[in-house]
């Protein structure tokens, strides 16, 4: 009979851990979530001004010259398609 209570006493200790092992709030998860995000953008090597300003001028470069084949195609293309229907 010992033993049943005290297996009934480590049940009861076992409830009351699984309550208190309930997940935090809205709040505190928000607020860990924002410390987790400030220490690993502290990891990121930002890149400098001037490999900005290089790379953003390379983009530029590449969707103009995109257009302009992307604008000769059409052009083509609404050639061929006026010389099939004969207008």
């Amino acid at each position: 009979m010992a033993e049943n209570e005290k297996q009934a006493v480590q049940v009861k200790k076992e409830k009351k851990e699984k309550k208190s092992d309930k997940k935090p709030g809205f709040f505190a998860r928000a607020g860990k979530w924002f410390r987790d995000m400030k220490s690993e953008l502290k990891k990121v090597q930002w890149p400098t001004r001037k490999q900005t300003i290089n790379n953003t001028l390379i983009v530029i470069a590449c969707v103009i010259v995109v257009g302009v084949f992307i604008g000769l195609f059409d052009l083509v293309a609404q050639q061929a398609i006026r010389l099939l229907l004969g207008r």
